[in-house]
């Protein structure tokens, strides 16, 4: 079963290399089709993919000038091979635990008309980049927070969705997710870790009034779509929100 994972990046030399090794590791559990969307890098960040991508065929490289993560990622569901069965996503400053495909993968085997496993993240103040395992005693929390890379999607999942909306600077991520969620598919939610996700003074989540503003407006459009549509889904009970008292050293 083939198994596209998009990443979008931008100017991320230090963390990119990691995240496609955690990707690397898992090739004996997937048949993985790495789509990694450059949106227009200034540092080196394409030289370090290229490196990689050199080593193996399951990366594939598409460059763009800089339009945003929203476009971006539009720009790696138009690359979704023909054959492609499942989707998901990684940012390109976290991590994929090992093993992650391969406890999530079987669920579809075993449920044909599953749509989609959405698993859990640990979000972590440090990651060891040699181990691509949090560091030791770095604070963490784990949750089934919104974040795109904790789904494996079904392609005709995928499909009915659509694109993101690049009308969003941020949380156009929240805003699939919740489009996804209010279509009803049939999903399941393991226990599985499916992401580390790496904290750091350049994360895009750091950009406190743009983050609560166009967190916002994700809200407001599902409030929208819903009152418009009444057959449309509620989402409450698959997110769950944690608060930095929460964090914990590991």
């Amino acid at each position: 079963m083939t198994l596209s994972v998009i990443m979008p990046v931008h100017n991320r030399e230090h963390y990119v290399v990691s995240a496609l090794r955690s990707l690397l590791r898992q090739r004996g559990d997937a048949d993985l089709d790495i789509i990694v969307i450059d949106d227009g890098s200034t540092d080196g960040t394409n030289d370090a993919v290229r490196a990689l991508a050199r080593e193996t065929s399951c990366i594939r490289l598409f460059q763009q000038a800089n339009q945003g993560v929203a476009k971006a990622r539009n720009a790696g569901l138009e690359q979704l091979l023909p054959g492609t069965q499942y989707v998901s996503f990684l940012d390109s400053d976290d991590i994929s635990p090992a093993g992650r495909f391969k406890a999530d993968l079987p669920c579809f085997a075993d449920d044909p008309a599953l749509e989609l496993t959405y698993s859990l993240m640990s979000e972590v103040d440090a990651i060891d980049d040699d181990a691509l395992e949090p560091a030791a005693n770095c604070r963490s929390v784990t949750t089934r927070g919104v974040y795109l890379g904790a789904g494996i999607f079904s392609r005709r999942l995928v499909d009915r969705t659509g694109g993101f909306d690049d009308a969003l600077i941020q949380a156009e991520d929240i805003d699939y997710l919740l489009r996804v969620f209010e279509s009803g598919p049939r999903f399941a939610l393991p226990d599985t870790i499916a992401i580390y996700y790496r904290h750091h003074s350049g994360n895009m989540t750091k950009q406190g009034d743009v983050k609560r503003r166009e967190y916002l407006r994700a809200i407001q459009k599902s409030m929208r779509r819903r009152k418009a549509d009444p057959s449309l889904r509620s989402v409450e009970g698959v997110f769950e929100m944690r608060s930095p008292a929460d964090w914990r050293v590991a």
